[in-house]
């Protein structure tokens, strides 16, 4: 491997053709693209988007806007990040031996590519070609970059026996860089086995076990963004969703697609999603949650919405004229079987059943020597008899009362929880004090969540083309129903690490939890070589998981700098100051500086962080605030979130917090994993024992 580091290039983009001639004709092809880049946007801008009426002229604009803002140059980065040189043996190489790869492709005023897209096929030799697999490539070329200049080169000869393997120092110096704000994308430092799970098919679901710092939640970003490109038409219209564990973990990530071209893509949490039952407004009890959480409660509620339906005691009678034609009860009660047995939604099966009892009237209407036609059919079926017959046998449904009546009636929950549910485990269930409506119930999260599942039993739920599901371990099996609901048709990413399973309800298998979300039998791919996190911090944090996920094997850093590792024991009084005084050391430093701490700590280190004049901000409160050097970060919102440097406070109480101990020792194994460079441990109470013991 070959490398070149000349001095720096003026910020004019204009090189110093003198110290490196090379680097000097890649910066003025960096400065053709960006040229180039300009023009298709300016031409994009100027598109006369007169349409034939109102509506498509508005689709044309929001179409030529989004495109527009997908051209945006980022002068603080650059068009591309690698180059191809091919011995014309790669069958997308279309005759070109040089090509670079970038964000998003970039073609001259003839339409000769600059830059192609790091989702193109061509481009996935840049991330998957090796000397034993070289797939065409002759020479790669990674770029180092500074604000928005190339500043350096390094170039792997794939074909040449004699050169050695080595590490890229480009790519670790990029992996290392230091960053204030929300999440990066990884483009450019994409490995081989996180490449092919970004490229899985439109049609695939894939779960990944992913170790802290592997780089798993962006692994299910760039597939996203790489389902958009290579399946736009379908995938634009179905729509692609993010679902994370909270908001400040997405205003983290929130970034990264934008960043990539992709504009289009929705973010939320799983309480977002089910939001519009009815609002969040009261609490569970761990074991009650835990319970209403049991996928066990889908045939509980199965059996609620079918008892709806009612037995046909009497006929059906329509006036029509002079006549009235009869329908009876014994013929309702078969079409009422027979739609039962069809398996369909409650309600699809309400809004079919007025044509079933017209034609019921029809074939009367034969019997008696009339000829009545479809129009008649209809007819009958919107007549006021029909409709307050329809109601009697199969009326319409709020699925907040038919949930009311099972948490508040004793009997009718032991009707439909007959053989599912113990008789404890009802009467865990019940409200002790039933509320008076619907209205006034004070539903919690897992509420809304059966809410959720009774709306899809009445009416089904529409289906997405792509969801990706982050940190998915922590989801109840009902919870992953409900996600599971909104990609019934289309596939999933499924994102997340036994290990950190930090709920009450947290999965111990992925087969089990990929069944609960509807997709049995997806792949299943483990990630456990670690990019992010330092070996100081991955492996003192790893001596947790022999309690925690016993038989899950250990993270393996791969990058050559091992990181640091600090761990000091200071009195109790003197914990606030210390804390500031190890921020503002750090924050000295370039790079992001999270502070997690147990939520009962909070006010003193905002006191004592404020008597300093520290600027800092706080995550989780209301939404997640990530422009700041420095963030204050509850130990239960740090799930997911990265920083260049982390001090984590009183770790045993952090553990303690949580509800047992293998709960409250996963809390802490996310929260010491959060560190991109290095990890301070601050303590006054004693550690515990396994991160005690020397080693």
């Amino acid at each position: 491997m070959s490398t070149s580091a000349p001095p720096d290039i003026s910020p004019d983009h204009t090189p110093d053709r003198t110290t490196d001639p090379e680097l000097a004709h890649e910066q003025a092809h960096l400065a053709d693209a960006r040229r180039e880049l300009a023009r298709m946007r300016a031409k994009t801008l100027a598109t006369d988007r007169a349409a034939g009426d109102a509506v498509s002229d508005a689709f044309l604009a929001g179409a030529l806007a989004r495109r527009a803002e997908s051209l945006q140059d980022d002068p603080t980065s650059t068009l591309f990040f690698g180059r191809l040189d091919l011995d014309g043996s790669h069958p997308d190489a279309q005759g070109h031996e040089t090509w670079y790869v970038g964000r998003r492709h970039v073609s001259d005023e003839v339409g000769d590519p600059l830059v192609i897209d790091w989702r193109a096929n061509l481009s996935g030799a840049f991330y998957r070609a090796s000397r034993t697999e070289p797939m065409g490539v002759t020479r790669r070329r990674r770029f180092g970059v500074d604000r928005g200049r190339l500043t350096a080169y390094e170039d792997e000869h794939l074909q040449d026996a004699t050169e050695q393997d080595t590490r890229s120092a480009i790519l670790a110096s990029e992996i290392e860089r230091p960053r204030v704000g929300p999440m990066r994308d990884i483009v450019a430092t994409i490995q081989p086995e996180q490449d092919t799970i970004v490229r899985a098919g439109a049609g695939t679901t894939i779960c990944v076990q992913g170790a802290p710092g592997t780089g798993k939640t962006a692994v299910g970003l760039h597939r996203a963004a790489w389902l958009l490109y290579a399946f736009r038409d379908k995938l634009s219209r179905s729509g692609v969703l993010v679902v994370g564990p909270n908001r400040a973990f997405l205003e983290h990530v929130g970034a990264v697609l934008p960043a990539l071209g992709e504009v289009r893509v929705g973010h939320t949490t799983v309480e977002e999603l089910v939001a519009e039952r009815a609002p969040v407004r009261g609490a569970d009890e761990p074991a009650v949650a835990v319970l209403k959480g049991d996928a066990r409660m889908a045939t509980v509620l199965a059996r609620a919405v079918a008892a709806q339906v009612r037995p046909a005691t009497e006929p059906l009678v329509v006036p029509r004229g002079a006549h009235r034609w009869r329908v009876p009860a014994y013929e309702v009660e078969q079409l009422l079987r027979e739609l039962r047995e069809r398996d369909i939604r409650y309600g699809a099966a309400r809004g079919v059943l007025p044509q079933r009892l017209a034609h019921h009237v029809l074939l009367a209407m034969e019997r008696s020597g009339d000829s009545p036609d479809d129009q008649v059919q209809d007819a009958v079926a919107r007549t006021s008899a029909v409709k307050k017959y329809v109601e009697t046998v199969w009326p319409a449904l709020d699925p907040r009362q038919v949930l009311l009546g099972l948490l508040s009636d004793a009997d009718v929950l032991a009707r439909h929880a007959d053989g599912v549910l113990t008789d404890e485990e009802q009467r865990m269930l019940l409200w002790h004090k039933p509320p008076r409506s619907k209205a006034s119930a004070r539903w919690s999260l897992a509420d809304v969540v059966l809410l959720d599942e009774l709306a899809d039993l009445v009416d089904r739920t529409p289906s997405l083309g792509h969801v990706v599901l982050d940190e998915a371990q922590d989801l109840s099996p009902m919870q992953l129903r409900a996600v599971g609901r909104r990609c019934s048709t289309g596939s999933a990413t499924v994102l997340g690490d036994i290990a950190q399973g930090t709920t009450p309800w947290a999965t111990a298998s992925w087969e089990e939890s990929l069944a609960h979300l509807g997709k049995a039998g997806s792949h299943v791919e483990v990630l456990d070589r670690g990019f992010r996190v330092p070996a100081l911090v991955i492996d003192y944090a790893a001596r947790l998981l022999p309690v925690i996920a016993p038989g899950l094997g250990a993270p393996q850093s791969v990058r050559d700098n091992p990181g640091r590792l600090d761990v000091e024991r200071v009195a109790t009084e003197a914990l606030p100051d210390a804390v500031v005084d190890t921020v503002q050391a750090l924050a000295a430093e370039p790079g992001s500086v999270g502070v997690i701490a147990p939520e009962s700590l909070l006010p003193a280190l905002q006191r004592a962080l404020d008597a300093r004049g520290a600027s800092y901000g706080v995550l989780g409160r209301d939404h997640g605030d990530v422009d700041h050097q420095v963030d204050l970060v509850p130990a239960t919102v740090a799930k997911g979130l990265e920083f260049d440097r982390v001090v984590v406070v009183e770790p045993a109480r952090i553990a303690a917090d949580e509800p047992d101990e293998r709960t409250g020792l996963r809390r802490l194994y996310v929260v010491l994993t959060r560190a991109v460079s290095g990890l301070t441990v601050l303590h006054s109470q004693d550690l515990p024992e396994l991160l005690a013991t020397a080693g």
